[in-house]
């Protein structure tokens, strides 16, 4: 069978993270969404997404093809209701599809005469950017599980003081050495090659993607990911890392996202409480108006390639866009579009020739080129974004 995974409509209230990547390429708990529906369903999948990202992320259609809801994580009753799904049938839940089979002849989807099946289980789905991380804990949990089962972790470094060792998964080539890990309050995943430097104190839930690294004496709070090549110090709690992402210095990140390639200069700090602990309200895309989320805790939302000076102080709650450099004392505002350059004096626009040579350079480093796929999504995002803008 074919699977195609769709965004669904929560594309745009998981701005700007979407802007240059699928839902299907969202990363919550160890791994994106695709990468878990492809571990579950033992299938590859490609994407149905907006029309500026295809050529990055194509879409390949075959006779019989079974779209995917990419807002929902797998599970294995799901996943078995899927592998089922024959011609005219779908899954609904709670009124939202999930799935539904289709043929290359269909010329269009009319759910009025599907079959509709009902799924009444549990399921996480991420509907919001505060999602990502709000849900990372029992998503964490999930792969973990998933992830190790019948397997058996590398033996853990006698200079580590650990708690409850039978929550830590250690893949092949991890170094670490004189660590606290306290994994009774949930799973400790450790990535292929990825390290965790002396003096660093952590509890799970907590998972290091392969390549990724905990600098020196760091304090992390779980449920936190860092994603494949990122680096992290000083204290983290409660955050998500996409992946080719820096905070790796001193100062505070909490309940937070950093979408990949994205840089915290040292000592920056992200609130994520409110002074009179009142509810936190965020930029949301699709009303063009500040969201409320029902939640006290909520800090950075940062989309990719944005970076910020040392020092930065981030307000509760403040949604940074794609391709943006901020920098100077004082609180930026607490909605910083795409491709902005400046701080609390100001900001000017980012202009995509600059912009583009700094992202050669960052991800040249890594050794991972920017393509020409890449330069013409972000020109689609400098024009798209361009009202919100003071140009």
């Amino acid at each position: 069978m074919n699977y195609i995974l769709f965004d669904g409509t929560v594309r745009n209230t998981l701005l700007p993270f979407t802007f240059t990547r699928p839902v299907a390429d969202i990363r919550v708990g160890i791994l994106t969404i695709r990468e878990k529906w492809e571990m579950y369903l033992g299938h590859t999948t490609t994407t149905l997404t907006e029309e500026y990202l295809m050529e990055k992320f194509p879409m390949v259609e075959m006779e019989e093809n079974v779209m995917i809801n990419a807002s929902f994580l797998p599970n294995e009753v799901l996943v078995e209701m899927i592998s089922n799904l024959e011609n005219n049938q779908a899954i609904v839940y709670q009124e939202e599809i999930v799935a539904f089979f289709t043929t290359d002849t269909q010329e269009e989807v009319d759910f009025d005469k599907y079959d509709l099946i009902e799924y009444e289980g549990d399921v996480i789905q991420i509907q919001n950017t505060w999602d990502i991380f709000e849900k990372n804990d029992i998503a964490i949990r999930e792969d973990f599980d998933y992830l190790t089962q019948d397997r058996k972790s590398l033996p853990i470094p006698k200079s580590v003081n650990v708690i409850a060792s039978e929550n830590i998964f250690i893949e092949e080539g991890a170094k670490l050495e004189f660590v606290t890990l306290n994994a009774s309050t949930g799973p400790i995943y450790i990535g292929k090659n990825a390290e965790i430097m002396e003096g660093s104190v952590i509890r799970g839930p907590f998972a290091l993607c392969e390549e990724a690294q905990v600098k020196l004496g760091s304090k992390v709070y779980g449920a936190t990911t860092v994603g494949p090549h990122s680096r992290i110090g000083g204290e983290v709690n409660n955050s998500v890392l996409f992946g080719y992402s820096n905070k790796g210095h001193d100062g505070f990140l909490g309940n937070s996202v950093l979408g990949e390639w994205c840089n915290i200069g040292a000592d920056s700090n992200s609130s994520n409480l409110k002074n009179n602990y009142d509810e936190v309200r965020l930029w949301s895309y699709e009303t063009e108006g500040f969201a409320r989320t029902g939640l006290q805790f909520c800090g950075l939302m940062m989309g990719d390639h944005s970076k910020c000076g040392i020092n930065t102080m981030f307000n509760t709650g403040t949604v940074v866009g794609v391709s943006t450099n901020i920098f100077g004392s004082g609180f930026p505002r607490n909605f910083v579009p795409s491709f902005s350059w400046g701080g609390a004096s100001g900001f000017t626009t980012y202009i995509t020739k600059k912009a583009f040579e700094t992202a050669k350079i960052v991800m040249g480093r890594r050794k991972v080129d920017f393509t020409e796929e890449d330069a013409k999504i972000m020109e689609h995002i400098f024009e798209e974004t361009k009202k919100f803008r003071k140009e």
